[in-house]
This record gives C-alpha cells, sequence and structure tokens, in this order.
C-alpha cells in the first residue's frame, strides 16, 4: 500500500511538471474565435503554437467541420515528411509559412462562398500531447447593383421610373436619392437579391432631374452610388421670329426664325408660304428661312414652320408685311438730329474737360511758380542776414538793442567827460552880485551862454575878476584834457585804441606835441578852492568811469558797451 502511494505521488508529481512546461497558443490566444473575409480574396486563418524547453511540434492538422457534424481533412503538415493537401483543397490552400510546426496560419488565395464554416487548428506535440484551436470564418459577398431608366412621356399615368437591384452577402439595403415626387417599394429574392422600384407622374418638368439609387452593405465603407437622370419626354412647341423688325423692299440678309421646344429636340422642320411652295431666292438652314436676295413688295403673306420629334408635332405662324420705304429712310430726320445732339453733347463736355484741365494746370504752375518766388526771397534774405551778421562779427556791432557797440560806448564816455568838464569851465559866482538882478550886457541886448542860460555881466573890478578866473579855468581845463589824453593814451594802461574818446584822438592828431607839452595837474601845486574843486569833480568822474588795477587805468564794465580786446576778441 506504501508503495502504491509513493508511485500515484510520482506520477502526479511528474505531471505537474509536464504541464507546467507545456507551450502555449500565440494565436489566437482564445480556444474559438470568429473571423469575416470577403468573397474573392485571401483570406487568413492564425494558427500559431510556440514551445517550451524541451517541447517539439510533431504534425499539424486543419480541419473543416461538416453540416452533419464530421470533420473533413485540409491539409497536413508533418515535420520529416512535409505536407499533403486533401480533396476538393488541393492547389486552393497553403500554409502561410515554409515552416509549419513554427507557424501553422492557413492561407485561401481566393475565398468562395463555400469556404464559410468552422475551421479546426490540431497541434500534436510531444511529450505534451495534442492542442486545439477553433475558427469560425463568416464569407461576406460585396453587393452587385445595377439601375433600369423607363422612358417616360409628359401626359402618362402614374407608373415606374426606375428599378435598382443589388445581390451581395449578407443582403444589401436600397434607398433613392432625389427631389422628384414619388414612391418607392423594395423586394427581397432567393439567394440575398434585393430589388428597389420608384414609381411617379411623369411631367414635362421632371426631364433631366436627379434620380439616383444608393447601396449600403457592410463591406463598403460607404454607400455606393448609382448615378441616373429622369428621362421625360414631351412634344415640341414652336415659334417664329425676326431680328430685321420692320421689312421693307430692298431689305438685304433678311431672316426668319423658327424657334422649337420639346424633348427629344426636334430634327425635322419644313416651312410654308401662303400654304404652298416658298417663294424664289429663298432657302431653309436649320430652324431659319433665309432670303438670299433682296426683299419684295410680293414677299409678303403667312409663313409657317412645322416642327416634329417622335412625340408629338408643332406648328406656327408668322404675317409678314413689306412696306415700300424704308424706316431708316423715314427715321432719317429724326435721327440725324439725335446723332447731332448727341455729338455736340459729347464735344461740349470734352471741350468743358479739357479747359478744366488747361485751368487746373495754370493753377498749380502759377502756385509752383509763387512758391519759387517766395523761396528765393526767403533764401535771399537768409543769404542777406547771413551777411549782415557777418559784417556786424567783423565790425563788432551787435543787433541786440541793448547791448550797444564799442564806439557809441566811448562816446557816451567822452560825452560824460566833457560834461564834467564843461561843469568845471563854468565860474561860480558868488555873492549877491552872481543874481539874475546884476547888469545886462554892453549891447543891451540879452546874451546867453553855452547852455542857454542869461549872461550876468559885472561891472569894474568884478568884470576883471571875471575876465582873469575865465582864462584860469580855460587854463584848468586844457590841464584837464591834457591830463587825460595822457592817462587815456598811456601805454601801461592795457586798453586798445578804439577806447579813446573821438574827440581826444582828433585833437591828438592835430597836435601831435600835445601830451608832451602837458603833464597832469598836481592837487598840491593848486592851492586855490576853485582847483580843489576842480580836481576832486575830475576825480569823480574818473572813479565813475574808470578803475586803477596794478598801477594801469582800467575802463568799468558797463551794461551797453562792448569792449573789443587788442587782439580782436569780444570782451
Amino acid at each position: 500500500m506504501e508503495r502504491t502511494g509513493q508511485r500515484e505521488m510520482c506520477l502526479a508529481l511528474l505531471l505537474l511538471v509536464v504541464v507546467c512546461a507545456q507551450g502555449v497558443f500565440v494565436e489566437p490566444p482564445q480556444p474559438v474565435t470568429s473571423q469575416r473575409s470577403l468573397a474573392e480574396s485571401e483570406t487568413r486563418l492564425p494558427c500559431r503554437y510556440q514551445v517550451e524547453d524541451e517541447e517539439k511540434v510533431v504534425q499539424v492538422t486543419w480541419f473543416k467541420e461538416l453540416p452533419d457534424g464530421s470533420k473533413e481533412q485540409i491539409i497536413t503538415a508533418h515535420f520529416t515528411d512535409g505536407h499533403t493537401e486533401f480533396g476538393r483543397y488541393s492547389g486552393r490552400v497553403r500554409f502561410e509559412s515554409g515552416s509549419p510546426t513554427e507557424n501553422s496560419a492557413l492561407l485561401i488565395p481566393s475565398t468562395e462562398e463555400s469556404d464559410e464554416g468552422s475551421y479546426t487548428c490540431h497541434i500534436s506535440t510531444f511529450p505534451n500531447g495534442n492542442f486545439e484551436r477553433h475558427i469560425t470564418l463568416t464569407v461576406w459577398i460585396v453587393p452587385i447593383s445595377s439601375l433600369e431608366p423607363v422612358l417616360l412621356v409628359e401626359g402618362q399615368s402614374f407608373r415606374l421610373a426606375a428599378s435598382c437591384r443589388a445581390v451581395g452577402r449578407p443582403p444589401p439595403r436600397l434607398s433613392w436619392d432625389t427631389d422628384l415626387p414619388g414612391q418607392s417599394q423594395n423586394r427581397t429574392n432567393e439567394g440575398g437579391s434585393v430589388s428597389s422600384y420608384y414609381s411617379l407622374h411623369p411631367l414635362r418638368s421632371m426631364n433631366g432631374k436627379k434620380l439616383d439609387c444608393l447601396v449600403w452593405h457592410p463591406s463598403l465603407e460607404k454607400p455606393r452610388r448609382i448615378l441616373n437622370r429622369l428621362v421625360v419626354q414631351y412634344p415640341p412647341d414652336a415659334t417664329i421670329s425676326t431680328d430685321n423688325g420692320k421689312w421693307f423692299v430692298g431689305l438685304e440678309k433678311a431672316e426668319l426664325l423658327c424657334k422649337s421646344g420639346g424633348y427629344p429636340k426636334p430634327e425635322n422642320i419644313t416651312w410654308t408660304w401662303r400654304g404652298g411652295a416658298l417663294p424664289g431666292g429663298t432657302s431653309v438652314v436649320g430652324e431659319k428661312l433665309v432670303f438670299g436676295r433682296p426683299v419684295r413688295r410680293n414677299d409678303s403673306g403667312v409663313y409657317e414652320c412645322v416642327v416634329r420629334n417622335n412625340v408629338g408635332v408643332a406648328k406656327a405662324d408668322f404675317t409678314l408685311e413689306v412696306t415700300e420705304d424704308s424706316p431708316q429712310a423715314r427715321g432719317s430726320p429724326i435721327d440725324n438730329q439725335l446723332l447731332i445732339i448727341i455729338g455736340a453733347s459729347a464735344g461740349a463736355l470734352v471741350m468743358i474737360l479739357v479747359i478744366v484741365v488747361l485751368l487746373v494746370n495754370r493753377y498749380h504752375r502759377h502756385k509752383n511758380k509763387k512758391l519759387e518766388m517766395e523761396l528765393s526771397e526767403k533764401t535771399e534774405e537768409i543769404n542777406s542776414f547771413s551777411r549782415q551778421a557777418s559784417f556786424r562779427r567783423l565790425n563788432s556791432v551787435s543787433s541786440d538793442p541793448r547791448v550797444q557797440s564799442e564806439d557809441y560806448a566811448l562816446l557816451r564816455v567822452d560825452s560824460r567827460l566833457k560834461n564834467s568838464e564843461m561843469s568845471l569851465e563854468r565860474p561860480i559866482y558868488k555873492g549877491s552880485q552872481s543874481t539874475l538882478g546884476g547888469k545886462w550886457g554892453p549891447g543891451g541886448g540879452v546874451e546867453v551862454d553855452e547852455l542857454g542860460r542869461p549872461v550876468v555881466w559885472h561891472d569894474g573890478r568884478e568884470s576883471l575878476r571875471g575876465a582873469d578866473m575865465d582864462r584860469e579855468s580855460e587854463e584848468r581845463r586844457r590841464r584837464v584834457e591834457s591830463y587825460l589824453k595822457s592817462s587815456n593814451m598811456s601805454l601801461d594802461s592795457g586798453l586798445p585804441s578804439s577806447l579813446v574818446p573821438v574827440k581826444v584822438q582828433q585833437e591828438e592828431a592835430r597836435d601831435p606835441d600835445l601830451r608832451q607839452r602837458d603833464s597832469p595837474p598836481s592837487v598840491a601845486e593848486e592851492g586855490h578852492e576853485d582847483d580843489e574843486d576842480s580836481s576832486y569833480q575830475i576825480s569823480e568822474a574818473l572813479n565813475h568811469h574808470f578803475y586803477y588795477s596794478n598801477g594801469i587805468l582800467r575802463p568799468r564794465p558797463h551794461s551797453n558797451g562792448i569792449l573789443l580786446h587788442p587782439r580782436g576778441q569780444i570782451i
């Protein structure tokens, strides 16, 4: 008993090891699968077993299950004997790979409807035994469709306009794409055939309208469209017209046009005149009746055209009246007047446009010329200002009224000095005899001095004293002027010659020895009270207009004065 139990345990362990070491199906992974294919296309039935360790595929066999439940062998492949095809499948099937024991997929190059069914892939391995996969194949047939139009005639009763038929597996579905008012009816026949019928009441307005058939099937990505146009025939209608207006004797290239409708378009057109043959010199060209000669008076009458198609006939009449006079001759005066008026209006309009253009052009040229003159004047003015400014800079003259020239400033200094000197020259009268109550001049007339004041004359000693004082005043004035000239003309003063008063320069020019003869007056030498007053006034004048610096007499700065450096620079 114990040995038997040990043996059974060993077998169980061995079986467990074998089960754990067996291979697996790579495709299809499920034992039972389903697949679809189209007729007349290639079908692939997958089957691939992957071995493990020392396992080996010995043989592969494909079977097909019959309706009665039996199996029909299709093809077999042995790892040493090769592969074999059986029965009606010989030449119709093959293995996908050259090594069927590694890849056992089966290929059906041209699938038929009879290939639909259940297939079994049987794998024999060593030492693990046999394994199988079951595949159910469904074969679809792409639908074959057709459309049959129906010829309709206007006036017919409600009837069939078109029929559409399709055959496929599974059976397809049919529909209509149209805007026509009608009804459709579908029928399914044996063998997967489907038919659809569309009926309506035909009218001429429906001719050429869209009536398409749509085929729907699972094998198609989108519905298949069968194009169709409805055909409705109807009889023609005829009308006669002309482009020549009024007909008159002598009219050339005259024509009558017979317009006809209907479907199909009429090709047979017949012309008659007064119920009989056409007048001589006329011919029928298509839909036209052409007069190959000038129109005559006797061409008047009733013309008739008759048109026919396979549905019906249509007629049209035209009464032609030929006049003696040409409409152009009768209407020529009015037409000529109208042409004259139109031509005159057009000419006047052109002249007005030309005049406007010339005036505008002249205005612009005048304006441009004026602008050029103004620009030239402005340019000349700017150039003149530039030259004047240059001259002013060269002459050291400023255009600013607040800044005055150097000469003018020096003249003002000289004027002030002169006023100071004149104030020194005036005699100072003391006592009651210096009032206006004194005596007038010898002549009895009124005399005035250089300031416009009346001169007072004195008697006796006072007159002599006045004369002496005048001489002394003149002497003092000459000394002051000599002192000022010597001071202004000093080489150590640092002043340019342009700063010397004009009057002093002129006097120097007249008397070059004046500077040598005169010497500056000294306060110590003057003992008289009048001399002291004069020196004080001179000193005040000099201090007001000049100042000493490092032993040099220099002019004081003034807001209206411009001084030039000896080198020509503005100070």
